[in-house]
């Protein structure tokens, strides 16, 4: 709830709490009538008398009909006395019920005093609150300027090193930085000085943060962390000041760690910007550029920033003695995937069929990250069936449900469509069948997922490092097999092999500009630059000629041909396979790998 509408409703309940208490002496704050004692007295002669309350020198009394009579004693005797000698009798002030009232102290107060300073009261503490929030929004003001970065606590959930699969090398680099802050003398003694900033460098999802929060389980200091977007604000000077404020507070607790999450956002390379946000940003990056190693010395404080843009870094941010170590986290390969399936397996009953080595197979290019929520869905998908364990069955639906969607059960192809659905993904796992550089196909369906109408699924038997030409020949190949089946079996072609052919000339101009893997000889073609101007762009560079650009274009036009050729004859020779492959998944709808394989047995 926010601060003003807090005050508006303390106010609007103040107001109702005096308008109840101004009300009620409104209802029972009626007026006595004065009258004398013979009066009164005749009043309880005549029984019109039910009550008569005594305080000090005044009668009140309350008669039949309601209302009040007032009188003074003037001090003459007791009341009764009084009344007697008006020649009331004894039954008669029976009758009346006489009560005396002692004037004590609490009495005024509570009567007289208290009701007249109840909404004083209320109005002085409507008041003291209306001020004790001005003087937070004060608060809040002159800390704008102030860091925001929080300290690690123990009582959260801790991760250590051995809960991080894989990223062997990253986990060395910094559990080396671990002990250096347990243990300072073993290095200081050898003259070695401890790193000043640690740079973890990856695509996204490959456990740099998650190996950040190894290190704060690790390290026996105190730990701060923070995003570089917490630093830029729209006020100028906001973001230096914020560095300035969290490296003073963390030469407090020295020695300690600083993790900066996505550090891009702040340490872009400077004069690229036309002022405003990109001025402060400028403005950030020098604090900290200052801050890790400037003028005075930054002796105690480790810096540990993240970030899977370092190309887009300034240099001066790079230099030893600023970010002297950098880690770079690569996409796991198959052991690494495995032993990260085990870890995030854990806390989830698998069945005895779920092989994670095989999964590990499935996920080339999946990072650590798509790994765990692989085993997440696959869990999701057992508790929707109300399973209570995990099948081999979940986790490979699984897989293809992270790689292409969910499946689209909503969408019906008519018989036409399916046909033709099943020749086109037919003519991808027959080119890739026969062709010896390609890839094995793992499973081929006509289910439709995301927004493929069918897919092929070809996985390489192992992780590869290196490419060879053959082998994206054999992909282009592959690629132009569902566009040559349309053609050759039905003579007309269709918009489904759209994602096909802009796959295959993409990676045909790849070949030609960027790996020289063409008749014009080892020349790569273009620079691409990243362009901040209103917005992200991506701009390339020619440093080509009109006739040079015409050969690329020549030579693309060749690769693609060729490889339509290369899978035109594969079809048209072993015409047999490919309806053989159609009618099966026409019939099946889904063929895994040792089906696939029996098919041509």
């Amino acid at each position: 709830m926010k601060p003003l509408s807090k005050n508006v409703i303390i106010a609007l309940l103040a107001v109702i709490v005096l308008g109840v208490v101004f009300s009620a002496y409104s209802v029972n704050g009626t007026k006595p009538t004065e009258v004398s004692v013979g009066e009164l007295a005749g009043r309880v002669q005549a029984g019109d008398v039910v009550a008569i309350d005594v305080e000090g020198d005044t009668l009140t009394a309350e008669l039949t009909d309601g209302n009040k009579m007032k009188t003074a004693t003037q001090g003459s005797g007791t009341v009764e006395e009084l009344l007697v000698s008006y020649g009331v009798t004894a039954d008669e002030l029976k009758s009346a019920g006489i009560t005396v009232k002692t004037n004590t102290l609490g009495g005024y107060i509570i009567g007289y005093i208290l009701p007249s300073l109840l909404p004083i009261v209320l109005l002085m503490v409507l008041f003291f609150f209306m001020l004790k929030q001005m003087q937070g929004a004060n608060n809040k003001a002159m800390s704008f300027g102030q860091s925001g970065a929080r300290e690690f606590s123990e009582k959260k959930q801790q991760v250590k090193f051995a809960d991080v699969a894989g990223a062997l090398e990253a986990k060395e680099e910094l559990s080396e930085i671990v002990e250096f802050l347990k243990n300072p003398k073993k290095f200081s003694d050898l003259g070695a000085k401890i790193p000043k900033g640690v740079l973890l460098m990856g695509p996204p999802g490959t456990g740099k943060t998650l190996l950040t929060r190894a290190v704060a389980g690790e390290a026996e200091v105190p730990f701060y962390y923070i995003s570089g977007s917490e630093f830029v604000e729209m006020f100028v000077g906001v973001g230096a000041s914020r560095v300035r404020d969290l490296f003073a507070k963390a030469k407090k607790s020295a020695p300690c760690i600083i993790f900066i999450d996505e550090i891009d956002a702040v340490g872009r390379q400077r004069g690229s910007g036309l002022g405003g946000s990109h001025d402060e940003r400028e403005q950030t990056l020098n604090q900290i550029l200052t801050e890790m190693d400037g003028f005075e010395p930054n002796l105690g404080v480790i810096v540990i920033a993240a970030t899977n843009r370092p190309d887009v870094l300034d240099p001066a941010l790079l230099r030893p003695g600023r970010f002297d170590r950098r880690v770079t986290l690569d996409l796991p390969d198959i052991n690494e995937r495995e032993a990260i399936l085990k870890v995030h397996a854990k806390g989830k009953p698998l069945t005895p069929d779920v092989d994670l080595r095989r999964v590990a197979q499935r996920t080339v290019g999946f990072s650590g990250a798509d790994l765990m929520n692989l085993l997440n869905e696959a869990a999701i998908r057992a508790g929707r069936s109300n399973a209570k364990e995990v099948t081999g069955d979940d986790v490979l639906t699984s897989i293809e449900k992270v790689m292409l969607g969910p499946e689209r059960k909503s969408y019906v192809m008519n018989e036409e469509e399916k046909k033709v659905t099943a020749y086109h993904e037919a003519g991808h796992a027959l080119v890739a069948k026969m062709m010896p550089d390609a890839d094995p196909v793992h499973k081929v369906s006509i289910i439709s997922r995301g927004n493929a109408g069918g897919y092929t699924m070809k996985l390489p038997s192992e992780d590869r490092r290196l490419h060879r030409r053959k082998q994206f020949l054999a992909d282009l190949a592959m690629s132009l097999g569902g566009y040559v089946a349309e053609q050759e079996t039905f003579g007309d072609l269709t918009t489904g092999a759209s994602s096909d052919l802009k796959h295959c000339n993409r990676l045909a101009r790849e070949l030609v500009v960027r790996y020289g893997m063409s008749e014009l000889g080892p020349r790569t073609f273009g620079e691409r630059e990243e362009m901040i101007f209103l917005g992200k762009e991506m701009h390339e560079t020619r440093n080509y000629s009109e006739k040079t650009a015409q050969d690329i274009d020549e030579q693309v036009t060749k690769l693609v041909h060729g490889a339509m050729e290369t899978a035109r004859g594969i079809i048209q020779e072993k015409k047999q396979y490919l309806d053989k492959i159609a009618n099966t998944l026409l019939e099946k709808e889904t063929i895994e790998k040792d089906d696939f394989e029996a098919l041509f047995a």
